[in-house]
């Protein structure tokens, strides 16, 4: 796994995998921590764009948000064999005082493709979500 400039670092943790993702947009940073998350599984930039499944979550606050996001795609690996390349079209947007997220998660079947760790599940530790001059930073914890 290596950190990619300007989208995700991975930051030391003593026992799971700790990375900040960034984006110009809530957006983009939301995506880029989708792209993290995947990059500790495989490496993203091999897997192909065959399949696209579209995806919607809801929640009150961000990190809320976010964490349902990334649950929703390791729910994805492990019910449809989807393993990521990239998210697309990601949109998030206020409905009725809820923050919905929209997006087509776009990748491959993960058995096409060699994989170098797992990921059991997203946590609330540590998590943030900051907005920065120029842009957004989400930092998320994993489970290994």
């Amino acid at each position: 796994m290596k950190s990619v400039p300007g989208a995700y670092d991975f930051l030391p943790h003593t026992a799971d995998a700790k990375f900040r993702a960034y984006g110009k947009t809530l957006e983009e940073a939301f995506r880029n921590s989708a792209r993290a998350m995947f990059a500790l599984i495989t490496d993203i930039e091999k897997v192909k764009g065959k399949k696209k499944v579209a995806v919607r979550v809801k929640a009150k606050r961000r990190d809320s948000l976010l964490f349902d996001f990334l649950d929703r795609l390791l729910f994805l690996l492990d019910t449809k064999g989807l393993l990521l390349h990239d998210v697309e079209d990601v949109k998030i947007r206020e409905e009725k005082g809820v923050l919905v997220l929209t997006g087509t998660v776009v990748g491959d079947h993960y058995k096409r493709y060699e994989t170098h760790g797992d990921v059991k599940a997203v946590t609330y530790s540590d998590m943030a979500i900051k907005e920065e001059k120029g842009g957004w930073a989400c930092q998320v914890v994993v489970d290994l």
